[in-house]
């Protein structure tokens, strides 16, 4: 709490000493923000995918009501992580007409829901792999650097904020559909960090020296994978699937650690997503929900996107904010706002 109370006053006094200048600064420049569905905006709205979100019942509490491509309710975690930094507004989906012209200078999303750190997830679901995430980076810097000139571009990519979500979709939609094809969950870690230390170094290469890492969620704890790979009719949280995640945490830790050790210039930080998804899970109420078990969309054990969560969904629930999950798989608005007030801590050892 007392971090919390530091970033927002830092952001008020950062705010109050611009007013002079008729504006209120943001604690950094810009925010870039790469990976899957936690942080995509809309980018898959504009390529043939099935994973999209940009039909009801997706969007319902939204501004305006509108499904815009997020995989959720409402706001989703880019949008609370902007509105922390002192942003009006998530960055824009870099696919999206709206990223363009000014609206670059306070950068811009280009996540895609489905992908993964691995390509080959990302080419399962015909989705934005990050490699080409970081490809569009690179397009992007170029963009920024015709609107704004080299000098002020650079000084926007050395200090904008830098977010990383990947890992989820690799594991649920690649690795335990085909677990043999990679042997162990332990080797499929590795591959997977040996990409995430290669992503750092690309983005280190292209000016990027704030960083922030999702580590993986409980996905053991969410409807669809109880549905799936629970036993017996037990709704408690798959306890194989947490240990792997938590494998891959114990692994992303040690790296990151390693990395502030190899570039001294670089903050980069873990931003767990692990242990304030299962506290939600686990004890609901003390939280002020009184569902996790079930999202909000149709029956809420297995629908997600076009699949079952669509505007002909029968038993949607009317009131979205006590439930952990609004689909089988992605929080509800009120879940990410509590999930990002928790990451205030390591973004504030990032920006300040």
């Amino acid at each position: 709490m007392a971090m919390r109370c530091l970033l927002l006053l830092a952001a008020s006094l950062v705010a109050g000493s611009c007013r002079h200048h008729g504006e209120a600064r943001p604690l950094v420049p810009a925010v870039m923000l790469f990976g899957d569905s936690l942080l995509d905006t809309g980018n898959n709205d504009y390529i043939d995918t099935v994973a999209k979100a940009n039909f009801p019942p997706y969007g319902r509490d939204f501004e305006d009501h509108i499904a815009t491509g997020r995989f959720c309710n409402g706001k989703i975690l880019s949008d609370f992580i902007g509105e922390i930094l002192g942003f009006t507004s998530s960055p824009y989906a870099y696919l999206s007409p709206d990223a363009s012209g000014e609206n670059l200078l306070s950068g811009a999303n280009f996540a895609s829901a489905a992908s993964g750190y691995y390509d080959q997830t990302a080419h399962m679901y015909n989705v934005i792999p990050l490699s080409q995430q970081l490809e569009y980076f690179k397009e992007y810097q170029h963009k920024l650097e015709v609107l704004a000139g080299s000098s002020q571009a650079q000084s926007i990519i050395s200090d904008s904020l830098y977010i990383i979500s990947a890992g989820s979709n690799d594991y649920l939609f690649n690795y335990y559909i085909k677990p043999f094809i990679y042997k162990s969950p332990d080797q499929f870690s590795d591959l997977l960090i040996g990409i995430f230390n290669n992503t750092v170094a690309e983005l280190y290469g292209m000016g990027a020296r704030r960083i922030g890492v999702f580590s993986l969620p409980s996905f053991g704890c969410a409807p669809l994978t109880i549905t799936v790979f629970g036993h017996g009719g037990n709704d408690t949280c798959v306890t194989r699937l947490n240990n792997d995640a938590q494998r891959f945490n114990r692994k992303l830790s040690t790296s990151v650690d390693v990395m502030s050790n190899w570039y001294h210039d670089l903050k980069i930080v873990v931003l767990d997503l692990y242990t304030p998804l299962h506290s939600l899970v686990t004890s609901p109420r003390s939280q002020g929900f009184t569902e996790a078990r079930r999202g909000c969309c149709g029956t809420g054990t297995v629908e997600a996107t076009v699949f079952l969560c669509n505007p002909i969904s029968i038993g949607t629930c009317p009131n979205a904010t006590v439930y952990v999950f609004w689909d089988s798989i992605h929080p509800t608005e009120a879940a990410n706002k509590l999930i990002a007030d928790s990451l205030i801590d390591g973004i504030n050892l990032l920006v300040m």
